[in-house]
């Protein structure tokens, strides 16, 4: 079996900020601190959201201990924001007034807790979405204006450039805000002046492509695939109805989502303003609300026949994306709702802000709402806002009774490759054993920036799949300088599979035998290593894996994704074998001493990609933001994972270290239990000062990286049954996740 990634996810890797915290860690409550000159601030705010909308300026606001002046702040919101409210919500401009950032964070989106006695669905839908699709982090905060306290918020990551980059690795095309009720993407016409209601358009441009998009949609179903993801599209359908979320695209107003026009040319759904979801908001259609119990009895194909919903009608008539989209449907409901496995994670998240909610004078809902809406109906004058037991254990038997739920989807035994680590640019076979099936295809890619190509898959003899008729599927793929992403689906006549099951979002790796890599990154250079004219300037580092010299010129360097050919290797640029060579990032070609590419690297985060003659991708590496003299390198040298390193300039990776663990002791010991675990683990330590744990699984892949005092519990759900490794320090602990 190959390695298992997210798709389009960089470890996060923390950097030293004041206090080390990540702003939108799940189980940290953040602390903002707002200071208005104005005493009559509040007046001020209203009088701007029911006007221009324009921000208040702020002397400054505080954040974990960090102070900023000069800040934009206004109230946000449609449903949630109401004059008479003490407690309203909220929307801060770090940047608006002057150039700042919070850890890379401009923009702060914080809600008040509308119609959720529970107050953990927003944040407990987020984490649900970001396991299948690009969403936001979410977590929550207290707040404090003008000394006064103003209660319990939750602090949701915004969708904006820096949202894109990140996930889409571009932010200047086209860019949607489906925020008003009515965008359910009907083609009302070719004129673009058609759709300036009620969709916003958030980029430069758009509202042409969107009435492509509406176009296609509708009249020319055949070629949706090059103007929208659909899988992403049918995560996102999946999600909304699995999770009752009907303030959304799925519900009467048809909105809260954003559409983005990735590089390829295709839109891509982003889900938003979740806290109506898991049943808060309960009107499906025009007309009255629905009753509880039809909310845990909502059809798995509502609006399938609807016109007015398009995006369900006209995708779902296509049998294989009807099967596609059941599929999904399936893999969340098993992931997060069987075995109480959602009840217990938000019952931590209660844990996590239990005190802060009590402290919390301005909260919409009692301590006693607080606490019974995980399992009990709460009223709320004309509104039953059903309790989360009390909504998805009916919910869960009613999906499984469904006839959609009740077709047998083909079995995907095993999925391997007739070369686990092949040599570039050949060929390999791909076989999966599946059972129960009509047809088997595979779904492939040769870069994070691409879309995947399905093909089918053969069980004739003559593709690598042993006898015909064996229920081995094979197919031949090319295999480039650069990995191979895929992923398989199975279908039969009434239902589909995919492997692995998050797929499009997570898929197999095929990484060919590589010869020189991107071996570590110097972002920051201050005090580490100067170039030959005494220059502390940024430097890339690169390692023959292989037992023989090679000759780099006429290759290309870039730290742009869609431009790998920004800078070329000058002829003689040998590599020994085993050896390293420094290529320094200055934006100084003029110097003749030693390699110096004509772009510089930004501290912030960006790519790295190295490409051979044909620009084709030999190594690419995207790296989040570094601190001064760290470094982002493979440990072990040469083949290992990146991680955040101290700099070992021309030298073996040898120390496994994060930045974060500079001020650290080592030698540190703890504890992680239980193990095996399920749900959720515990890391408990003596530490009286913050440090950092990581874990990783067993192909040596970070998957999360964050700060403990003491003892901190950590949501694991939605990590595969296998082994994991938990490090702080120098100590390696196993964990073994047993679902």
């Amino acid at each position: 079996m190959k390695s298992l990634l997210l798709a389009g996810i960089v470890p996060f890797l923390l950097h030293p900020a004041v206090y080390g915290q990540n702003f939108y860690d799940i189980s940290t409550i953040q602390h903002i601190e707002i200071t208005f000159s104005q005493s009559n601030w509040d007046y001020i705010l209203d009088t701007a959201k029911t006007g221009s909308d324009s921000y208040t300026l702020a002397d400054w606001v505080e954040i974990n201990g960090v102070y900023f002046d000069s800040v934009g702040v206004k109230y946000k919101g449609n449903s949630s924001y109401n004059a008479t409210n003490t407690k309203n919500p909220l929307h801060i401009e770090l940047d608006h007034f002057k150039s700042q950032d919070y850890n890379g964070t401009k923009d702060i989106k914080l809600s008040n807790g509308f119609h959720d006695p529970s107050t953990v669905r927003e944040v407990y839908l987020y984490y649900i979405a970001r396991q299948y699709m690009p969403a936001p982090r979410a977590n929550y905060t207290q707040v404090i204006i003008n000394g006064q306290p103003m209660g319990l918020y939750t602090n949701v990551e915004a969708i904006t450039g820096t949202f894109l980059a990140d996930h889409f690795f571009s932010q200047d095309n086209p860019f949607i805000f489906a925020d008003s009720g009515g965008c359910g993407l009907t083609f009302p016409g070719s004129d673009s002046t058609l759709y300036y209601t009620p969709y916003t358009l958030k980029s430069d441009y758009g509202y042409a492509a969107l009435s492509q998009l509406c176009d296609t949609l509708e009249n020319n179903g055949a070629a949706i695939e090059n103007i929208l993801d659909v899988d992403r599209t049918l995560w996102m359908l999946a999600f909304d109805n699995v999770t009752v979320t009907l303030d959304s695209y799925l519900g009467n107003s048809k909105h809260n989502y954003y559409l983005y026009q990735d590089e390829n040319g295709r839109f891509n759904p982003i889900v938003w303003d979740l806290n109506g979801g898991l049943g808060g908001f309960s009107q499906a259609s025009p007309g009255p609300g629905l009753s509880v119990a039809q909310l845990q009895t909502l059809s798995p194909t509502l609006h399938a026949t609807d016109s007015l919903w398009p995006l369900v009608s006209n995708l779902l008539q296509v049998p294989m994306y009807r099967k596609m989209y059941i599929a999904h449907m399936r893999t969340i409901l098993n992931e997060n709702f069987v075995d109480s496995v959602y009840y217990n994670f938000t019952q931590n998240l209660q844990a996590i802000i239990d005190t802060a909610y009590q402290s919390d004078l301005n909260a919409f809902y009692s301590y006693y709402e607080f606490t019974s809406n995980l399992t009990d109906n709460v009223i709320d004058g004309p509104k039953t806002i059903p309790g989360l037991t009390y909504l998805m254990e009916e919910r869960i038997s009613f999906l499984n009774s469904t006839t959609e739920f009740q077709q047998i989807p083909p079995v995907i035994a095993s999925v391997t490759s007739s070369d686990d680590s092949p040599p570039m640019n050949s060929t390999v076979f791909i076989t999966a054993d599946v059972s129960n099936t009509s047809g088997v295809f595979i779904g492939t890619r040769n870069s994070i920036t691409e879309k995947f190509v399905r093909q089918p898959m053969f069980d004739d003899g003559a593709h690598g799949d042993g006898a015909p008729g064996d229920n081995l599927f094979g197919v031949e793929i090319a295999v480039g300088s650069g990995s191979t992403q895929y992923y398989i689906y199975a279908e039969n006549t009434s239902a589909g599979v995919f492997s692995p099951e998050r797929a499009e979002y997570e898929y197999y790796l095929l990484e060919p035998e590589k010869g020189v890599v991107i071996n570590e990154i110097m972002a920051d250079n201050q005090t580490t290593q100067p170039d030959s004219y005494g220059e502390y300037n940024d430097w890339v580092e690169l390692y023959n894996n292989s037992s023989s010299p090679i000759d780099l010129g006429g290759y290309y360097l870039s730290d742009d994704l869609l431009n790998p050919a920004k800078w070329t290797f000058p002829a003689g640029s040998v590599i020994e074998a085993g050896d390293f060579l420094i290529v320094w990032t200055d934006a100084d070609s003029t110097q003749i001493f030693g390699l110096h590419t004509n772009f510089k690297l930004a501290a912030s985060g960006e790519a790295v990609i190295l490409s051979d003659t044909a620009l084709q991708s030999i190594d690419q590496i995207l790296f989040s933001d570094l601190g001064a003299d760290i470094t982002f390198g493979r440990y072990p040298n040469g083949t290992g994972p990146f991680m955040e390193l101290y700099p070992s300039y021309n030298a073996l990776n040898s120390q496994v270290v994060s930045i974060d663990q500079s001020n650290q002791e080592l030698n540190t010991d703890f504890t992680v239990y239980p193990n095996p675990a399920t749900d959720f683990i515990t890391i408990a330590t003596d530490f009286t000062e913050p440090k950092t744990y990581v874990i990783y699984n067993s192909a040596g892949t970070l998957l999360v990286s964050d700060w403990i005092t003491e003892k901190t519990t950590i949501p694991v759900s939605s990590l595969s049954s296998g082994v994991y490794f938990v490090r702080i320090g120098d100590k390696t602990k196993k964990l073994i996740i047993a679902h």
